[in-house]
């Protein structure tokens, strides 16, 4: 049986084919809800954007002024009885033989309305029953369950303040990837992981299927670099020394090739000392051997793998590269740099599985308005952004400064997530970047609580509020509360102070 919440009224505004409104009938109706009404098509689906009360007897302030001088109003007039309730709905489509449709007729004044039942709107937001499940639809008892080729294979933005669960719904994305069976379809998942939040995944019960690989650890072997490679981790580099580079770098990796013998960053060097010697090319050799010293200074190019992609990449599988114990930001774009560019060209040859590259702290590695030198890994993360989709290259861009995410990669993002966001800046951004969203859900993004978010894009057919479900895993991320720093950095002080004591 359908419940019924209220009846369609005719007001200035409408009903028109998008939006309505309703006296409510049932005081359980809340903002956000799903609800119905019959035409003679189909049913027409919306959702309640705000709620307003009205009392004929409250109308005139001057009034109710005079009025509370001497005693209350109600102790004179029934006014219990005049007040009433008004939703109105901003209506989503007509469901019609199990299709979404456009609406383009509005319901009647006198039409009832109803509550859209569990069924009804699984067929609407088109829900997959095997998908990732994400949380229950708020003020409706249904679990959202989203395709997985929906929600990733056009990307994937996850976007809020700090603090209000960012690395919680990741952790709830990867738990549910690396659950899925391999009837249903499964694919890899590689997070950069700025702070650490993803490394405790060893600790649970999913850390056979986990592998940790930090940034001390990780080596770029010289034999895969390019000179292009080289060109953008140096942006200052000129077209002329690109081509005294590009010989020399060819011949190396020749001579490692019948040597058998793995070469690295200083060979390089060495061998542009010895074939640059010429007095005319000393102002194209001096600045090319000082950036190259830097970049071996940096200690990321290895003579020999530290990794293997073929071997980590795998479906069911993540790898989390830990970079928590880099302060280096160069060095850490590097790496991003030729991690992406690495699947990405792994990925098209298919000598890995399909995998989802979930990158936290995007507006750090693909920030928009920054030069070349401070965003080397921006050029590769665009690049999957925009042609990973056709190869099964997934990109999750994770970031709570959105106004500070390059566009490009951000436009490519058809499903967004959206938790607590505070920044006007960055709602007014999120609000022209995000297609589907409107005013009145700008407004509701900064009154969400952590773990309460706002799903809009390819993955679900209408915008909608979700509770994130609860973590299957618990770990501890690398960062500690405030509370507990203090207190350890208390009592390491005094006992430090007491040994000193017993020493003298």
């Amino acid at each position: 049986m359908q419940k019924e919440v209220g009846t369609v009224i005719s007001t200035p505004e409408g009903p028109t084919t998008t939006h309505f409104d309703f006296v409510i009938s049932d005081n359980r109706v809340r903002k956000g809800q799903f609800v119905t009404v019959d035409v003679p098509t189909g049913k027409v689906i919306g959702s309640i954007t705000e709620i307003t009360k009205a009392n004929r007897y409250f109308e005139r302030a001057e009034s109710v002024a005079e009025y509370e001088k001497t005693s209350p109003i109600s102790a004179s007039f029934p006014v219990s009885e005049w007040e009433y309730s008004i939703a109105s709905v901003n209506v989503h489509g007509l469901l019609c033989d199990g299709q979404t449709v456009r609406s383009t007729y509005p319901v009647s004044p006198g039409d009832r309305v109803f509550e859209a039942e569990p069924e009804m709107l699984k067929k609407f937001l088109q829900l997959d029953e095997s998908g990732i499940y994400i949380g229950n639809l708020y003020h409706h008892d249904l679990q959202i369950k989203l395709s997985l080729s929906k929600l990733f294979q056009k990307h994937l933005a996850i976007l809020a303040m700090s603090g209000s669960g960012k690395s919680y719904l990741t952790c709830v994305l990867i738990e549910e990837l690396l659950e899925r069976p391999p009837l249903s379809g499964r694919i890899a998942i590689v997070a950069i992981d700025n702070h650490g939040e993803y490394s405790g995944f060893k600790n649970t019960q999913y850390g056979k299927q986990t592998t940790v690989i930090t940034g001390k650890q990780f080596k770029i072997p010289y034999r895969k670099v390019s000179p292009q490679m080289i060109r953008e981790w140096i942006p200052e580099m000129s077209a002329s020394q690109y081509r005294e580079l590009v010989p020399i770098m060819q011949q190396l990796k020749r001579e490692m090739k019948q040597s058998g013998s793995p070469f690295g960053i200083e060979d390089l060097i060495q061998r542009i000392e010895l074939d640059l010697n010429d007095k005319k090319k000393e102002n194209i050799k001096r600045p090319l051997l000082g950036w190259l010293t830097e970049l071996a200074l940096l200690k990321v190019i290895g003579s020999s793998d530290s990794h293997q992609f073929e071997q980590f990449v795998e479906p069911g599988r993540l790898l989390v590269l830990d970079l928590s114990d880099i302060e280096n930001q160069r060095k850490k774009q590097i790496i991003v740099s030729y991690v992406c560019r690495r699947l990405f060209r792994l990925r098209k040859k298919e000598k890995i599985a399909p995998f989802l590259l979930v990158v936290e702290e995007a507006h750090n590695f693909a920030p928009e308005k920054v030069e070349k030198h401070h965003a080397l890994a921006r050029a590769p993360i665009i690049t999957i952004a925009r042609e990973g989709r056709k190869f099964g290259a997934c990109l999750c861009l994770i970031s709570q400064r959105p106004v500070h995410l390059a566009t490009s990669a951000l436009s490519q993002c058809n499903t967004n997530i959206i938790l607590r966001m505070t920044n006007p800046f960055d709602i007014k951004h999120v609000g022209e970047s995000c297609e589907g969203i409107d005013s009145d859900m700008l407004n509701s993004i900064t009154t969400l609580r952590v773990g309460e978010a706002l799903i809009v894009g390819e993955a679900i057919s209408s915008p909608i509020f979700v509770k994130i479900r609860r973590r299957k895993s618990e770990f501890a991320s690398k960062g500690k509360s405030l509370e507990l720093l203090s207190k350890s950095f208390e009592e390491a002080k005094k006992k430090k102070e007491q040994d000193v004591e017993a020493f003298l």
